[in-house]
């Protein structure tokens, strides 16, 4: 930015006098020092002159030229128009102003030389021009900056509206926003608490509640259960996204004297139209929330997306058999009254998902009597194994059918149940999903913005260890005469697949699932013999294991090599570099067919699932991943190593 070389001349002066003044001392000890100097001085001084009369010459041209632009009376009216206007030249510095623009604008103080930019920043005048109203603050005013393009120049225009726009911000700011919150593990406390902690904790967690709805200006109104209504305002909610809601950390705080932490759920409704509006979000907001685990904040907005805060605990098993009986019933008057039944998972479907998928064959094909199929593409999917065993227990009849097949077979009675994702972006074939006017969806992972909504029975548990071992109840209740071995390997699988080996997410329904499923017939040697690779695939493995890279806690590994048992390696390297010790959660970035997977998993204490959602995927708390297409794995690996530290910072 230029600066007024006659505001600063002063300046240049009195270091030039310094200057001859040194020059003059050194006399007296070199006579050669003292000549350079005086030389240097003389020229600094000379250099200063000149650049002040050539810019007054230049000032006297500019204003010249204004005056030729606004010629005659339109000089003089500009000058004393109420509005401030500048002259702006094509160097873009300004060469003339009134003296409204002086006083309200520039504070009183000569600009003429100045560069616009100073007054504008941070747009240019060619963004002026080519808007209608341009929003500019300076200062404490606020304007609204106009500009007009001629020949020599550009006239700027500026509209003090600082009044009308501090009314805006007000009413921006003072619009109600609705809150709900809910006391997640309340239910659990009750189970395995004496009245007295019960009732302790949960005044504790109504205090900090009511605290906290007081702070940010608003009120609390206690629902029924655990359940609270609060009402606050846009300012205050803005507030509190800029902080993370830090009273999610301080309901943490609170002891519970057993192995689990107090949490709360809290769904907010922001920019809706009315209080009523307002609060059906809030409610969505917190049904988004708890769908994703509880243990955070769900903020609605106006243009349908959300922002999510908080949700590092596990979460607290909190499953009811009731409900689990509720659905079944559903979902067998679904399967009743359709002509086919069409199940079908995810891309690049795994063990569970398969697992899940011949469950829920069986109880529709073999308890309920229907036509079903398993629509899948039997050389992507991951869950061979599984495929394998079914077909060859049931040679006589037609399990698996491709998309296409599927879509031909369909019709306005057809059902289709998806199972292991809630995601219409991640489903084995979009337009079957589009196609069956009815959809049961059945799944674990913690809830997506984008998800099927438009499901007859939505069964979301986020809190069950995989969707084998929920299809593992439905069948109990639905009718399991029929359940074969095969089926109840296949779920079995599942289970182990998801948990690890009965390692992580596995709570006591996990065990009666599996304990239900090995009386059914399944046996855990064959089971196991399904996990085993081939020894290209191990060889892979390892070598993307040891070209692993730990960065603070983060293990991150890349490959290039592209097999048919990549996704099986990766997924497994994964796992194996949360046994190197100081590692919090891995990741291992492949490709196939010219798109970029990630594979992530943790330990619990990092949620791979928030971070993955950053790059476009999804998953769990432990176990996520994310899927890049037109990138490098290079590139892969810095948006990766971006969202794990913006995680972090957040």
């Amino acid at each position: 930015m230029k600066r007024k070389v006659w505001a600063a001349s002063p300046v240049f002066y009195v270091i030039s006098a310094v200057m001859l003044i040194i020059a003059a001392v050194s006399y007296f000890w070199d006579h050669t020092v003292f000549y350079v100097e005086i030389a240097i001085a003389l020229f600094s001084f000379a250099a200063v002159f000149f650049a002040v009369k050539y810019f007054n010459l230049y000032i006297v041209q500019a204003s010249k030229a204004a005056a030729d632009l606004l010629s005659g009376e339109k000089y003089r009216e500009f000058a004393e128009f109420a509005l401030p206007v500048a002259v702006v030249g094509k160097n873009c510095d300004i060469i003339w102003a009134n003296k409204a623009f002086s006083s309200s604008v520039a504070q009183n103080r000569e600009c003429r030389g100045e560069n616009a930019l100073k007054f504008i920043y941070p747009y240019t005048v060619s963004d002026i021009e080519h808007a209608c109203g341009t929003d500019i603050a300076i200062g404490p005013k606020r304007f609204t900056v106009y500009a007009v393009e001629t020949e020599e120049a550009s006239v700027l225009y500026f509209v003090d509206d600082t009044y009308y726009k501090e009314i805006d911000k007000e009413y921006a700011e003072s619009r109600p926003v609705v809150a709900v919150a809910c006391f997640d593990n309340r239910e659990e406390l009750a189970r395995n608490a004496s009245d007295g902690e019960d009732t302790m904790v949960t005044s504790r967690v109504e205090e900090v509640l009511v605290k906290w709805a007081q702070g940010i200006g608003g009120f609390l109104k206690k629902l029924k259960g655990n359940m609270y209504f609060i009402l606050t305002d846009e300012k205050h909610i803005r507030e509190e996204m800029n902080k993370k809601f830090p009273v999610l950390d301080e309901v943490r705080k609170i002891e519970t004297g057993k192995s689990f932490r107090a949490t709360v759920s809290v769904g907010v409704g922001r920019g809706a139209d009315s209080p009523q509006e307002a609060d059906a979000w809030a409610r969505k907001a917190l049904d988004m929330a708890l769908g994703r685990g509880g243990d955070q904040v769900a903020v609605k907005q106006e243009n349908e997306t959300y922002d999510f805060f908080g949700g590092i605990s596990k979460g607290v098993e909190k499953r009811d058999k009731v409900r689990t009986r509720v659905f079944a019933a559903t979902m067998s008057d679904n399967i009743e009254e359709s002509d086919a039944v069409f199940i079908m998972g995810h891309k690049f479907s795994d063990l569970d998902c398969m697992g899940s998928a011949a469950g829920m064959w069986n109880a529709a094909a073999k308890t309920l009597g229907k036509r079903a199929y398993i629509v899948t593409y039997e050389k992507q999917s991951l869950a061979e194994p599984v495929i394998r065993l079914l077909k060859s227990c049931y040679r006589d009849e037609e399990i698996f059918i491709s998309p296409q097949e599927a879509l031909g077979m369909a019709t306005a009675k057809s059902l289709l149940v998806v199972v292991d994702t809630h995601s219409g972006t991640f489903v084995e074939s979009a337009e079957l999903l589009n196609a069956v006017p009815r959809v049961i969806v059945i799944d674990h992972h913690r809830m997506m913005v984008k998800h099927i909504e438009d499901a007859v029975v939505f069964y979301h548990e986020p809190y069950a260890s995989s969707a084998s071992e929920m299809v593992a109840e439905l069948v109990q209740y639905i009718g399991d005469k029929n359940l074969g071995k095969a089926e109840a390997e296949a779920m079995l699988a599942g289970i182990m697949l998801d948990t690890k080996n009965f390692a992580f997410k596995t709570g006591v329904r996990t065990f009666e699932a599996a304990a239900y499923l090995r009386r059914k017939g399944a046996d855990t040697v064959e089971v196991k013999q399904m996990f085993s690779n081939s020894i290209e695939a191990y060889k892979t493995k390892y070598g993307i294991v040891s070209n692993a890279e730990i960065l603070g806690g983060f293990a991150i590994a890349s490959t290039e090599t592209e097999t048919d048992d990549i996704r099986i390696a990766a997924a497994q390297a994964a796992d194996e570099l949360l046994s190197i010790r100081g590692v919090r959660a891995s990741f291992v970035i492949f490709s196939v067919d010219n798109t970029v997977n990630i594979s992530a998993r943790s330990l619990g204490d990092v949620n791979v699932q928030v971070i993955m959602e950053k790059l476009g995927g999804g998953g769990h708390l432990t176990m996520a991943g994310a899927q890049l297409g037109g990138i490098s794995t290079a590139q892969a690996r810095e948006r990766l190593i971006a969202a794990i530290q913006s995680n972090t910072a957040g």
